[in-house]
């Protein structure tokens, strides 16, 4: 059992605790002070020491008198004493300069600080003065949103609602369509709405206009309530008239300098989209891609959403890639924004989500396009368009791996047609298990090319790639071999059976490029005075970019000769 200190021990363990605390006292620094309480933590005079190093600390504070400083004490001794004093230091410094930047913003954040200080309804007032004159003189849509967002019936409100208005329809105005759409679903009330709707009634007629819509752009306008105030409509009309004299011209070179010259009428090519014939389809959605004009829009938008077979959906994707580059670029947008308006109202099966998908892409959205795309796939039967437009997007961000994944798919999708399409000489073939076999022999042989093409430019991976390209194999030696079966069945029923590789159509508009070419070459000398407007309408409006090229080059020869 212990034996109890001894009152000598006791007598001098306190003597010496007093001289510790004397030496602190005589020093009265904080540093002192502390050095007392890490040596005599249980002493009786440590309740004394605490307290005269919070004396020590709030004199500093006071002394520095500086935001830091005040928050430093607080948080070191947040039950001080001087804790009010010290609050109430901070909250004047804070005031002063809140006050000094005057900004509303500042004023907001010393209300965070001290929601229920003494200076409150103050701050509150010059808040208020505050917000007046920066919503007075505020270009900032963000901020004008955030102040509608807390207004509640604030006197402000209109005239804030006034400036947000203006400042998003004069956006709209410079932006084009996409904007102008927008402006109307925002602003509701807006006071710009029938400005706005005269703007993307222009952009319609306009459309109109450039695919040679001329008496359907006139009955607009006449027929539309807004149709007076395209002020400028009927000198526009005069330039479109003649134009399209200048195309009826019946010289040869005139003609042959036209892309219509070559093409089969925009009518008889919507006829064909519905042939019974999948490869007579795929070849009109290829020419109707020709066809610059608004018209052959909704015809391509319909045959990539609904047709059965791949090859129509994608010759229609890329005839509506063509179209939309060869129309101005106000009028695409107009066209492809509108589109998007309404089916986004009807919006709710895979068929208009991948529609919507097309839209976006076209028009350059590729994250907004990548969204809708994900909605309408179904991975249980995967698209084939869907999948080669994933290769073909990878591959231009220069993901060369993630474009092999996407090809495997697309090889693997070939794979399961080769062997679920039924060939036999029983009762013959059917012509659409033929096309679709002919699909299937496409994609797997563009799947094999991307394959090749990625392992000349990585070595990442070389495991992956080589399965990758074992499947791929697979995939274009069964579907070219259950092709070939199922077209010598179609030969032998049908001598004049056309073969799914006929490429009559893409020769002939290859052929037409060329013609296209050499008249524009020659019109200058041969026609001088048509030929300025000849070059014009092919550099503005032809669907090949080659032939556009030499339009605008020749264009520019006439001009700098001043011809």
């Amino acid at each position: 059992m212990a034996r109890p200190l001894s009152l000598a021990v006791l007598l001098f363990l306190t003597g010496c605790a007093s001289g510790a605390f004397q030496r602190a006292r005589d020093a009265d620094t904080v540093e002192a002070y502390r050095d007392f309480l890490r040596e005599h933590p249980k002493d009786d005079l440590a309740e004394a020491a605490e307290a005269r190093i919070e004396e020590l600390e709030f004199a500093r504070a006071k002394k520095l008198h500086t935001v830091l400083a005040y928050k430093r004490f607080l948080e070191e001794h947040p039950e001080s004493a001087h804790e009010r004093a010290a609050r109430s230091l901070l909250e004047g410094l804070r005031f002063n300069a809140a006050k000094e930047a005057g900004t509303a913003a500042a004023w907001r954040q010393f209300l965070a600080d001290h929601p229920e200080g003494a200076q409150r309804d103050e701050a509150k007032r010059l808040l208020a003065e505050a917000e007046q004159k920066e919503l007075a003189v505020s270009e900032d849509p963000k901020q004008l949103s955030a102040f509608l967002r807390e207004a509640g019936d604030d006197p402000r409100r209109q005239e804030v609602e006034s400036k947000l208005d203006d400042q998003a329809f004069t956006q709209a105005k410079a932006s084009g369509a996409a904007k102008l759409f927008g402006y109307l679903r925002d602003f509701p009330a807006g006071r710009h709405r029938e400005e706005a709707k005269v703007r993307l009634l222009d952009l319609e007629v306009e459309g109109l206009l450039v695919s040679g819509l001329l008496e359907e752009a006139e009955a607009r306008v006449k027929t539309h309530p807004l149709g007076p105030q395209l002020k400028d409509f009927p000198e526009r009309l005069s330039r479109a008239r003649s134009a399209r004299e200048a195309l009826a011209n019946r010289e040869p070179l005139v003609q042959a300098a036209h892309v219509g010259h070559y093409l089969r009428a925009l009518e008889d090519l919507q006829r064909a989209l519905g042939a019974p014939d999948p490869l007579d389809r795929w070849q009109a959605a290829e020419e109707l891609g020709q066809h610059v004009s608004v018209r052959a829009l909704d015809p391509l938008l319909n045959a990539f959403r609904t047709a059965r077979n791949p090859l129509i959906r994608l010759r229609a994707l890329e005839s509506l890639q063509s179209v939309l580059r060869g129309l101005p670029r106000s009028v695409a947008e107009y066209e492809v924004t509108a589109r998007l308006e309404s089916m986004r109202e009807r919006a709710g099966s895979a068929e208009v989500y991948l529609a919507i998908a097309a839209l976006l892409d076209l028009s350059g959205q590729l994250e907004l396009a990548a969204t809708e795309y994900q909605r309408a796939f179904d991975t249980g039967n995967p698209d084939p368009v869907v999948l080669r437009r994933w290769v073909q997007i990878r591959q231009e961000r220069r993901q060369p791996f993630s474009a092999a994944v996407a090809a495997r798919q697309l090889a693997l999708w070939s794979l399961e047609v080769a062997r679920e399409e039924v060939v036999s000489t029983e009762g013959g073939v059917p012509l659409a298990s033929a096309r679709q076999l002919c699909a299937a022999s496409e994609n797997a042989r563009f799947a094999a090319d991307v394959i090749a093409r990625v392992r000349k430019d990585t070595t990442e991976f070389p495991e992956d790639l080589n399965s990758f390209e074992r499947t791929v194999t697979d995939a274009v030696k069964l579907s070219e071999a259950r092709l070939a079966d199922a077209e010598l069945l179609l030969r032998e029923r049908n001598p004049d059976a056309r073969l799914c590789r006929d490429r009559q159509v893409s020769e002939r508009l290859g052929s037409a490029v060329k013609e296209r070419t050499a008249a524009l070459e020659a019109v200058g000398a041969k026609l001088p005075k048509l030929a300025p407007v000849l070059l014009e309408l092919a550099r503005d409006r032809d669907p090949s970019p080659e032939v556009r090229a030499v339009a605008a080059s020749r264009l520019s020869a006439l001009s700098s000769r001043g011809d």
